[in-house]
């Protein structure tokens, strides 16, 4: 009987994609998943070490499995965690049989399991179970952002070449595809191909019914790359704005401002009406001060973003803002995540349904759930719709309702 896998994946899309990289091969190898984590002979966990709460859920999540899993399986820890804090997780954790960054061959029983490095990446994934998937094109990161320890543990920026993303797309065979990396917009530039986002979007266009764009440095959003997400017919905005205040900003190592980032959202609109935004921001970085506060509040008000993220900063070890004074209480942070967060659902909810009457096209992900353009999987709303809608075909729908996030259609 073949061997069983399972993996368990924390974290952001990029770690998805990972995984399924990590499927694929130990597919290739004879293994076949497993139905349950309790049936696997090899429990994989990729985790994520961004923040703190992060961690905390990537240990909680190995002591479970660990508590779980049947006798004589073996569980590997990889990912984020792993390449960041690989030998202090090791000695913590004795219930891991083995911590094994990227490119770290995993032996189960005789027989060795390679986790796949960047180089290794190209490799061939199981087939979507969603019309759906994330496709990485570029490992690391060149930005030195103040509060992102990135790259100091996923390295430089190293994209892919555009053939192989191609081939990835194609054999994926899906009617979206979400193209993600730490710095999206950068695509190409390590290899002297500034600018190589254009083509490579152009490209995958051609290719699939929608081509979607997740973490966008707001200084890489110039003409050329707005036009080129407009003509994609999914005008769908992911930018990663962090924060409104200038000073704050810079602080923050960070490009822009207020005015700047209300400037450019401003101008989309005027191009085409139905662009969506989503963005997300740290809240009580090391010297934000109340009028920091207040101004990051009108932002939000005046930008109307369908929908934003707003997260607590955490003191992450070797990163510039570990080092600067101005420390913001836990209590006064919360409060402060509190009140964004309360404007954002309220604008939100009067986005989605300012949208009731209105005639989409929804891709059916799955019998009685849709998503036009403006929604991202996993990340946005939905749009409940007729469940005799074929999954994995477009369908146009009247919205007739509104709870929250979601949509109601017909």
């Amino acid at each position: 009987m073949p061997e069983r896998y399972w993996v368990e994946t924390l974290g952001c899309p990029k770690n998805q994609v990972d995984s399924d990289k990590l499927t694929g091969t130990l597919i290739s190898e004879g293994m076949e998943a497993a139905a349950r984590p309790q049936d696997a002979d090899l429990v994989v966990v990729n985790t994520c070490a961004f923040i703190e709460a992060a961690r905390e859920e990537s240990i909680e999540v190995i002591l479970a499995l660990a508590g779980t899993r049947r006798p004589g399986a073996r569980l590997v820890v990889t990912g984020c965690l792993a390449e960041r804090a690989g030998a202090e997780l090791a000695e913590a954790l004795p219930e891991v049989d083995q911590v094994a960054g990227f490119g770290v061959s995993v032996t189960l029983g005789s027989k060795p399991s390679a986790i796949p490095s960047f180089d290794l990446l190209n490799l061939p994934r199981p087939k979507s179970d969603v019309p759906w998937a994330y496709v990485k094109v570029a490992e690391g990161c060149d930005r030195t952002c103040g509060f992102c320890a990135i790259p100091s543990f996923r390295g430089p920026q190293r994209s892919r070449t555009e053939a192989s993303i191609l081939a990835e797309v194609e054999a994926l065979d899906v009617a979206e595809i979400v193209l993600v990396a730490q710095d999206l917009a950068s695509y190409g530039r390590d290899v002297g191909r500034k600018g190589a986002i254009i083509g490579l979007v152009e490209a995958v266009a051609a290719r699939v019914a929608r081509t979607r764009l997740l973490y966008l440095y707001p200084s890489e959003l110039d003409d050329r790359l707005v036009d080129c997400i407009l003509a994609t017919g999914v005008p769908y905005f992911d930018l990663s704005l962090q924060h409104a205040s200038k000073p704050l900003l810079r602080r923050m190592r960070r490009w822009g401002d207020g005015d700047r980032f209300l400037g450019r959202i401003a101008h989309i609109r005027t191009l085409d009406s139905t662009a969506a935004f989503r963005s997300s921001f740290i809240v009580g970085y090391p010297g934000e001060t109340e009028e920091d506060h207040d101004l990051l509040l009108r932002f939000v008000e005046e930008a109307d973003l369908d929908w934003a993220g707003f997260f607590a900063y955490s003191k992450e070890d070797g990163t510039h803002a570990a080092q600067l004074d101005g420390a913001v209480d836990a209590s006064l942070m919360a409060e402060r995540m509190l009140e964004l967060s309360e404007m954002q659902d309220r604008i939100t909810a009067q986005r989605r349904n300012d949208l009731v009457g209105d005639v989409v096209e929804v891709l059916v992900d799955e019998p009685g759930v849709g998503r036009s353009h403006r929604e991202a999987p996993e990340i946005d709303g939905i749009i409940a719709v007729p469940t005799d809608l074929p999954a994995g075909g477009f369908a146009k729908v009247t919205i007739t309702g509104a709870a929250g996030p979601d949509l109601e259609a017909a």
